[in-house]
């Protein structure tokens, strides 16, 4: 299967796709757009436009507007992509819980449920999530008028092309068959993927890398990775799964890892090893106002905006061993920019400054010029990068083409 989902397909119905998808790109980005510009933009023949859009316009998935103002022959008409009358199910699935959302084809939230899962068996944590993705579709069934998908992401290896989960990391799992089994409970298109690397694509549809092509988005929480778009795309390398940024050494005398290597990033830079630095230090007797009843990473952060000597240490550490990768990673893929989401950029004027100073010093002059280090513009602990996955299927005509065709 690709990524999005669909096994090979031959030339006629390949070619069908992304023409397709070249013209639904158009529609939905560019939109409102008419057939004439399409043509222009696409460089496909006028008749296929015309077919396409009819495709479209019969299946509801893009409707006709008002007519442009006319440049001396017939006004055209304007076409953009019809996004509310269908819905998508987005689930991050947790070590601990879920969050099931429901979004119309932009991106919306239109309701959503959090659910907690401490369901620590494979077979047991599939009947729980469906029991509460189930309930949360008879929940929801006023809001929706067409569900056109269901799209999961979690933690741990995933083989986004068999929609295989291999690995979590808080339970055992047996070559998981997560797609497969969803596609036959709730009989609709559905896609798995990692929750980082999802959330680098969610950043570049309706985020903070709207703007560029070649983007490093980097997570700190429970653990530590990196999601890498390239023109445009995922970069999942030869088996899906890339960007384990957490687990480069940065300190060979440190902590062991639970990878079983010492001094990775993750043993420093996560959210538990951030808590622990601060209770040990506590207890050395440092200065702070921070206690050992009241050190989470929320109280670290909020204490380090205040200027907190001990939570600002610790902060600039984090972001010292953070930017020395992230250089690292700079000058292996020269990107765009470098997007940082998690719990830690709450006290981002102190955690910036620390990695800005690493890519300074230690990247290439012409990768770190115009370069720029923000803050994420999504919620990293919602579904939307499970959603993100549903798009990118729009966008590819994988799934646009199973709208078309009726499956």
């Amino acid at each position: 299967m690709t990524p999005g989902g669909q096994a090979p397909i031959g030339n006629v119905d390949l070619v069908k796709q992304l023409n397709g998808a070249a013209v639904y790109r158009l529609i939905d980005q560019s939109g409102p757009i008419s057939r004439i510009q399409i043509a222009e933009q696409s460089q496909l023949a006028p008749a296929s436009i015309t077919k396409i859009t009819r495709q479209l316009l019969e299946r509801g998935l893009i409707r006709e507007v008002d007519q442009q103002a006319s440049t001396g022959g017939r006004r055209a008409i304007s076409i953009v992509a019809e996004t509310r009358a269908f819905q998508a199910i987005g689930i991050r699935l947790g070590r601990h819980d879920t969050t099931i959302t429901l979004y119309d084809l932009t991106g919306k939230s239109l309701c959503e449920e959090y659910v907690p899962l401490p369901e620590r068996t494979q077979q047991a944590l599939e009947e729980a999530l469906f029991t509460a993705i189930g309930r949360f579709l008879e929940q929801s069934q006023r809001k929706i008028r067409e569900l056109i998908a269901i799209s999961v992401i979690l933690p741990g290896l995933v083989d986004p092309y068999s929609g295989v989960v291999r690995y979590m990391p808080h339970i055992t799992v047996n070559q998981w068959p997560l797609v497969e089994n969803l596609q036959k409970r709730f009989h609709l298109t559905a896609f798995v993927g990692h929750d980082i690397r999802s959330l680098a694509l969610a950043e570049h549809y309706f985020g903070a890398s709207r703007d560029c092509d070649d983007s490093i988005l980097v997570r700190l929480h429970r653990g530590t990775g990196a999601g890498i778009l390239v023109n445009g795309q995922i970069f999942l390398g030869s088996n899906g799964n890339v960007g384990e940024i957490g687990h480069i050494q940065v300190d060979p005398l440190g902590e062991r890892c639970h990878c079983g290597n010492f001094g990775c990033l993750e043993t420093i830079a996560a959210n538990g090893a951030i808590e622990q630095r601060v209770r040990h230090l506590l207890n050395q007797g440092y200065p702070s106002k921070l206690t050992l009843d009241n050190c989470q990473i929320d109280a670290i952060c909020k204490a380090a905006n205040r200027g907190d000597p001990l939570a600002c240490e610790v902060i600039e550490q984090v972001g010292h061993h953070l930017g020395k990768v992230i250089a690292i990673a700079i000058n292996l893929f020269n990107p765009q920019k470098v997007v940082l989401a998690g719990e830690i950029t709450e006290a981002h004027k102190v955690l910036l400054p620390a990695v800005q100073r690493c890519i300074d010093n230690q990247t290439l002059s012409g990768f770190r010029q115009n370069l720029p280090v923000v803050i994420s513009a999504l919620n990293h602990g919602s579904a939307i990068g499970a959603f993100a996955l549903v798009k990118r299927a729009m966008l590819n005509g994988v799934l646009l083409q199973r709208l078309l065709e009726g499956n």
